[in-house]
């Protein structure tokens, strides 16, 4: 008879808020084009294409927002920087 094994879930965290993920948000806003953001996330989110870029951009003008990269927090704080270096409106992070 094999042996029964229970998962149990995680509870707590690291304490100090830099484990687990951390959601990168983009915020719509009146003065980016569809091209600026689509070229932007394409150029700095690790595997996002053009056309993914123009997807995201779509989501964040008809939802007004979308996060755009979820995991490590500092990879999150480097395109956060990044993105909001390039002029979008970025929402500050928070953790997924």
């Amino acid at each position: 008879m094999p042996a029964l094994i229970e998962e149990l879930p995680v509870v707590g965290g690291t304490g100090g808020g830099l484990g687990g993920h951390w959601n990168v948000v983009v915020l719509n806003d009146s003065h980016n084009t569809f091209d600026h953001v689509a070229e932007t996330l394409a150029g700095i989110i690790p595997g996002m294409t053009l056309a993914d870029g123009y997807r995201t951009a779509d989501a964040i003008h008809n939802r007004g927002l979308a996060i755009v990269w979820t995991g490590p927090r500092q990879d999150a704080e480097s395109y956060w920087e990044q993105l909001d270096h390039a002029g979008l409106t970025m929402a500050p992070l928070e953790e997924a």
